[in-house]
């Protein structure tokens, strides 16, 4: 099976260029079309996956270009981490496109929006099984371009086309520090290739120094894709797309890429300790800011996505503490409870046709499917004991006060205080109380869209049980089978930490409960009490204003700049010399008599010239 697992992110391709060119004339076959195909992939993933468990990692590479003495190949490699990232994106991608029948049914560009998610997936299948970064930054722009068609799908809206046109610009940013990276390594090595450069590492042909720049360059790479502190602004604009796609990119495809970078990369950052330090740094600072923001907002689906924001950064928190199966293990329950809930949120806008949550209210009653689900996501998220987010999230808490990150284990408990509260304040807000507005006329969404719910609430549930002693930390131990460079599969804490966790989780969603169930606390007691404090957060801390005022006006004044200098300068130069030409052309034209005794005089004129010229040179000229 390993063999061919090329043909995993095949599927999803045909089906863009199968929608692409005859989706307008079959419309109504386009879900089909796109949900059989990756159904396919996902079938496929679980075989390799399955096969992957007792076999080493499987590599097929061939020449694709040679520059001189220089090879470029390209193909496939199967290891433990990518074998759990195609089941992952595959499954995420085919109960997206179920859920999408119900959730797009009517759009005028349905098939147009099949074949979009097609493109979307292969991009994440192609950049996960690539065997080498120069393969991994050909899908890694790819994923960009899914994601720009994707969050500007409704392009005839300003908001999507801005947030589309934010997204891959601020991505670019980041991309390019990636690209550096990778030139230098393939300065130093002489090969893009994973396991040469990594063998390079190990043996010390790079220098401390030179494996701590390309390593925070490639992370700059994953700070752009993943959200990270200060290239975060992009992510929460993303909610203009479609809510499926909302799910897909915060779950499992785009915002995953940059951890799984990071991940997939791991022996460089393990080399240099200043780089894991930077890493854990912003992904534990991205975590408490990004959570901030969140108790605050008022669109469900941005409150999901500064959730997402606050998550990826336990994440890198993980890996910069050298906990790359925590890292990966959060990655995976994420994953999954994440999906749910902008499965469950895009459901509750479906029956209210509002992202407003101070317009919602009294909708467990209307949506019996749905507010249990989506409580189950808000459980798992919050860290509650006995759902997949608990343990996840608790070995995070685990990893980096072992590895003496104490600063960033508090603020990470903080950051899992906030969770709780905001995620809650959510729920009570949209299912508590009394019907407000639209919430009044809800109905539960089609059975094609809660399926795909219930299945993602099993494994928001049950995922997180495959790394913990009960299952003999099944996952950790396969991730790290191969080399000790990852780490180990589990990290043994305090039993306190366990109990920290519990508690501020706990304590979260009672002060929500309070205020926003009970109501025995004011709602408002915030913005009363710190009117400035909550306006600055409210305002996101002012991020995007400072950016406008500075970068985007500085960039914008000079391009206006270089128009000018093009308009005038360039143009006034190339328009003289075409004026000049044109001219000595016109008073050529004007000799051109027809009368032989002008040409005569000409030529007598020219002679004459001539041989004052010879007089004075002395018969040549110097």
């Amino acid at each position: 099976m390993m063999e061919n697992a090329w043909i995993i992110p095949l599927f999803p391709l045909i089906s863009f260029i199968v929608l692409l060119i005859f989706g307008k004339r079959f419309k109504q076959y386009s879900a089909a079309v796109g949900l059989l195909l990756v159904l396919g992939s996902f079938v496929y993933s679980l075989l390799v996956l399955f096969e992957r468990f007792n076999n080493p990692t499987f590599k097929n590479e061939s020449t694709w270009l040679t520059i001189g003495d220089v090879q470029l190949t390209a193909g496939f490699e199967i290891n433990q981490l990518n074998a759990l990232m195609l089941v992952i994106v595959t499954l995420v991608s085919f109960l997206v496109h179920l859920y999408s029948i119900g959730y797009m049914h009517g759009d005028d560009r349905f098939s147009v929006f099949y074949a979009y998610l097609g493109l979307f997936t292969f991009a994440m299948l192609g950049l996960v099984i690539s065997p080498n970064l120069l393969q991994t930054y050909i899908f890694w722009e790819l994923v960009g371009v899914g994601s720009f068609l994707l969050i500007g799908f409704y392009f005839y809206k300003n908001e999507a086309r801005a947030a589309a046109k934010k997204a891959f610009i601020m991505t670019r940013i980041g991309d390019v520090g990636l690209l550096i990276g990778m030139i230098l390594l393939f300065w130093q090595v002489g090969s893009f290739e994973y396991d040469e450069i990594f063998s390079a590492v190990e043996a010390g042909i790079i220098s401390y120094e030179m494996i701590t720049l390309t390593a925070i360059l490639i992370f700059i790479g994953a700070m752009g894709k993943s959200g990270q502190f200060p290239l975060h602004t992009w992510l929460p604009d993303a909610m203009e797309g479609p809510t499926p796609v909302s799910a897909l990119i915060h779950a499992a495809t785009m915002v995953a890429a940059g951890v799984y970078l990071v991940a997939a990369t791991f022996p460089l950052f393990a080399a240099s300790e200043a780089a894991l330090m930077t890493v854990a740094v912003i992904g534990g600072f991205t975590a408490i800011f990004a959570a901030s923001i969140g108790l605050v907002q008022k669109d469900i689906k941005r409150v999901l996505a500064y959730s997402t924001v606050s998550q990826l950064g336990y994440m890198m928190l993980a890996l910069g503490s050298a906990g790359y199966v925590a890292g990966v293990f959060h990655l995976m329950t994420h994953a999954f409870f994440k999906a749910l809930l902008f499965l469950a949120a895009g459901s509750v806008i479906h029956a209210v046709h509002t992202q407003n949550i101070e317009k919602m209210g009294g909708l467990w009653k209307k949506l019996k499917v749905t507010g249990p689900l989506f409580l189950i996501g808000t459980l798992a998220i919050s860290g509650v004991p006995l759902f997949s987010g608990f343990f996840s999230k608790e070995e995070i808490l685990i990893v980096t006060w072992v590895h003496g990150n104490y600063v960033l284990f508090w603020i990470a408990v903080i950051a899992a205080f906030f969770t709780a509260f905001y995620m809650f304040r959510l729920f009570f807000m949209v299912f508590g109380g009394e019907s407000r507005g639209d919430s009044k006329h809800a109905h539960e969404s089609p059975s094609v869209m809660t399926i795909p719910m219930i299945l993602l609430g099993i494994l928001a549930i049950f995922a997180g049980y495959v790394n913990t002693p009960w299952f003999g930390t099944f996952l950790g131990d396969w991730l790290t089978a191969d080399t000790h460079a990852l780490g180990h599969g589990h990290v043994d804490g305090p039993v306190w930490i366990m109990i920290v966790a519990t508690v501020v989780s706990l304590a979260g969603i009672l002060l929500a409960y309070l205020m926003y169930s009970k109501k025995t606390i004011s709602r408002d007691w915030l913005s009363s009490k710190t009117p400035i404090l909550y306006s600055v957060v409210y305002r996101k801390y002012f991020i995007d204003e400072i950016y406008e005022s500075t970068i985007v006006y500085a960039t914008k004044t000079f391009s206006l700049f270089l128009k000018y200098i093009d308009e005038f300068l360039v143009g006034g130069i190339v328009k003289g010399v075409a004026g000049i030409t044109s001219g000595i052309g016109r008073m050529g034209a004007k000799l051109q008599t027809g009368q032989v005794q002008i040409y005569g005089s000409i030529a007598f004129l020219g002679l004459a010239i001539l041989i004052v010229i010879f007089a004075v040179t002395g018969g040549y000229l110097r």
